[in-house]
């Protein structure tokens, strides 16, 4: 630091960024993990349980609201008022007595939480230039898997020392906490007391025009008539029912299908999550090394998805192994292929779209996602108890091929379109 600037302060910010992340999804993920025994405290069967957590993907799909209104309210005060609402509805969660009150937070939550994604996107865009763009996505998306991963080892301790519920208070408490670290650190670049002037001018002179373009109030009309749009929307539709399935049915799988107890759950759950954090950084990394061998970024996007779907027929086998511990080798296979191609195809709105239209485009995208992750909860919480997992692991090894076809087909440089 030097008179009160900090040296990399986008680094520090994006690593903020992932901290709020971490809690945005330790604070979803702690239901998967409680469910083998709040399902059984509350006498909820399978299907009290999919309405439940569908309550969440419905209050969720409302992230378009959610980005337009990061986009509007700037990101300090609107991912601060998020963050304070999805840690106090968490909390909340830890006094729910049944599956009705239960569905009613998850759907609040889901709509709270909606702005994590469109707000990282935002923060992503304002002060990183677009060679180290994929990389930050991929920090900041580490937070996901790392907030998946912690769920298992604070729900076994809040078991062991109270309830269930002690796991809901304190995942949201600590919501509050980061919600009041963003109001007090964070700035917009232009405004930023602490950064340095070399870093602005490093981040200026590496970003397109179409993010320094002035623009008004997004507009959903003029979005949703972009095939780059839809390029970016339905593959995050056929995607997304891996990280559902992974955080809200993994327990009960391992729970039904493999015979764990709860200690053998919070002490394995959180290894696809630990993958999934190194597929976080592999999704960059492939693109910039295809960048080095000659091919435009958008291109290089483009196989880097692929080499992810190709990956996640891994998840073919899940249901077939017969050892356990061959079935987490699969799901830390598909967990790491899974953000591989994820963090790729997300970083794309801020590589093909303006950078007022960002958090809109994140949250209208994330309303496709989370449908098919709605559509995917639905289907196994009306099928599993009488087709098994078989079928769903089957589709989740085959969507993402179909994903990539789309993303070829539709997407294209902002110079070509």
């Amino acid at each position: 630091m030097s008179g009160g600037r900090i040296r990399g302060l986008r680094w520090w910010i994006i690593g903020l960024v992932m901290a709020g992340t971490t809690l945005n999804f330790l604070t979803r993920a702690v239901l998967g993990v409680v469910a083998p025994v709040m399902n059984a405290d509350l006498g909820l069967d399978p299907w009290h349980y999919s309405w439940i957590t569908s309550a969440f993907q419905l209050g969720i799909m409302c992230q378009p609201v959610a980005g337009y209104l990061l986009d509007l309210l700037g990101l300090r005060a609107g991912l601060a008022l998020f963050a304070a609402a999805w840690g106090a509805i968490t909390m909340a969660h830890g006094f729910g007595n049944g599956w009705r009150m239960l569905a009613g937070l998850r759907g609040a939550l889901g709509f709270a939480e909606g702005a994590g994604h469109p707000g990282g996107l935002k923060v992503v865009a304002e002060y990183f230039p677009a060679k180290e763009r994929a990389f930050a996505t991929g920090i900041y998306n580490l937070g996901a898997s790392l907030g998946g991963a912690l769920a298992g080892p604070l729900v076994y301790v809040a078991a062991r020392l109270w309830s269930w519920r002690a796991a809901f208070v304190a995942a949201g408490a600590l919501a509050l906490v980061w919600s009041l670290l963003w109001w007090l650190c964070y700035r917009r670049r232009e405004a930023h007391p602490a950064l340095r002037g070399e870093e602005r001018a490093h981040i200026e002179a590496g970003q397109e025009a179409h993010l320094r373009a002035a623009g008004g109030r997004p507009s959903f009309a003029i979005i949703l008539r972009q095939r780059n749009f839809w390029g970016i929307a339905l593959p995050r539709f056929l995607a997304d029912p891996t990280w559902g399935t992974l955080t809200y049915w993994l327990p009960l799988y391992l729970a039904t299908a493999r015979g764990f107890d709860l200690k053998a759950i919070a002490f394995t759950f959180w290894l696809p999550f630990l993958a999934a954090d190194v597929g976080c950084l592999s999704g960059p990394s492939i693109a910039l090394w295809l960048e080095r061998c000659g091919l435009d970024l958008i291109a290089a996007r483009k196989w880097a998805f692929t080499a992810g779907a190709l990956l996640m027929t891994g998840m073919l086998f899940v249901p077939l192994v017969a050892s356990p511990a061959a079935a987490i080798a699969l799901l830390c296979l598909g967990a790491f292929a899974h953000q591989t191609l994820s963090i790729t195809v997300i970083s794309l709105a801020s590589d093909l779209f303006r950078g007022h239209e960002i958090g809109t485009v994140a949250g209208s995208a994330g309303l496709l996602a989370n449908l098919g992750v709605l559509l995917f909860n639905v289907a196994i919480g009306g099928l599993v108890a009488s087709v098994g997992y078989t079928p769903f692991f089957i589709a989740l090894g085959l969507l993402d091929l179909l994903g990539a076809v789309l993303l070829w087909t539709l997407v294209r440089a902002p110079a070509e379109t």
